[in-house]
């Protein structure tokens, strides 16, 4: 895959490509600040919360579930008195947020530029 000149590995453009459910699920709001938020460090479920302003209990959950399914996120449970459970990126989460990080740059700082 050479994207630099326009090339990709697979047809994204072709309606049945698989690459169009992966993106679907990691270009969604919750999903990118999820991603961001973890990039930091290893977080609990709280964490998340306070720091996602405005998401609530059921679209965290769903988020969280659908970006481990896609093996971005790790859930790890401790067997603790009460449950502990915390949240952290996988190799390919890294690697998905490390290209995530300045495109969120970017529209933080146009943001400011534009009527939204």
């Amino acid at each position: 895959m050479d994207a630099s000149r326009g090339e990709l590995a697979t047809d994204v453009f072709e309606p049945n490509c698989p690459s169009r459910v992966l993106l679907d699920h990691v270009t969604s709001r919750w999903a990118v600040l999820v991603l961001v938020a973890l990039s930091q460090r290893t977080m609990r479920w709280g964490e998340l919360r306070r720091q996602l302003r405005g998401v609530t209990d059921k679209m965290l959950a769903q988020t969280l579930h659908t970006l481990e399914a896609d093996q971005l996120v790790l859930r790890e449970a401790h067997p603790e008195v009460p449950p502990r459970v915390e949240y952290t990126l996988t190799a390919p989460g890294r690697e998905l947020t490390e290209r995530l990080l300045p495109l969120v740059d970017w529209i933080a700082a146009r943001a400011a530029d534009t009527s939204a």
